[in-house]
């Protein structure tokens, strides 16, 4: 992930870019929005000598161009591209 947090304010038009690596092939995924939130929240599994014993996730949540919330996990396959958004003057 190119991208710091410190870009990922709201209202920034992001593109995600998401790969699932398998055996033979990856998996990949797109999805383009504005961000609405950005978090570290903890999840409920247990993972050994993290933050109060719980596994933390960095957590996107952003609103695709027909109005969807998607909250999305970023991890090292995940790449977040800003979008920018230039203004054409007729």
């Amino acid at each position: 992930m190119g991208t710091t947090s410190d870009q990922l304010q709201p209202g920034t038009r992001v593109r995600i870019t998401h790969q699932i690596p398998q055996r033979d092939e990856v998996w990949t995924t797109s999805v383009t929005g504005t961000v609405e939130k950005v978090e570290q929240t903890k999840t409920g599994s247990w993972y050994a000598h993290a933050k109060h014993d719980k596994l933390w996730l960095d957590r996107l949540h952003i609103r695709a161009d027909d109005g969807e919330l998607i909250i999305l996990h970023l991890d090292p396959y995940t790449r977040v591209d800003v979008i920018d958004e230039v203004a054409t003057g007729d």
